[in-house]
């Protein structure tokens, strides 16, 4: 096996690659599709926080769950937490072991219980139920 390296590493590979108009265009549409909207996001997040935990946890459930738009952009989470604290949907505290927990709180378990009934991820009644674009880019 190590043959077969050293004799791959000694072929010139194009620095181009060359793809058609329909390559590109089914590369974009497999992108677009592993994106997942804000409000799905949002959802995630909530049903997640049934539970206390760790934005840490936090992070590593969402990705879990196939939801990249916080991997190498941590900081974005921890923004959407402070969101949702303000907005009282959840809420947090410092346990002895010097870690932040964050857990719904009722108002959160009722926007949550509301966005899962309308099931229409990409409704606007869902989207104002949810509060927009809570989520930073």
């Amino acid at each position: 096996m190590e043959e077969r390296l050293r004799r791959l590493g000694k072929k010139k590979l194009s620095n181009e690659l060359m793809f058609t108009e329909q390559h590109r265009k089914n590369i974009y549409q497999a992108i677009d599709r592993e994106q997942k909207s804000n409000e799905e996001i949002l959802i995630a997040t909530l049903q997640l926080l049934n539970e206390k935990r760790t934005g840490f946890e936090l992070l590593q459930m969402l990705e879990s769950r196939n939801i990249k738009k916080f991997i190498n952009q941590e900081g974005a989470l921890y923004l959407l937490l402070h969101e949702l604290e303000q907005k009282e949907w959840i809420a947090s505290l410092w346990m002895d072991n010097h870690l932040k927990y964050y857990y719904l709180q009722d108002k959160g378990r009722k926007v949550l219980m509301k966005a899962e009934e309308t099931q229409l991820k990409d409704s606007p009644a869902l989207k104002d139920l949810l509060g927009g674009d809570i989520l930073y880019e």
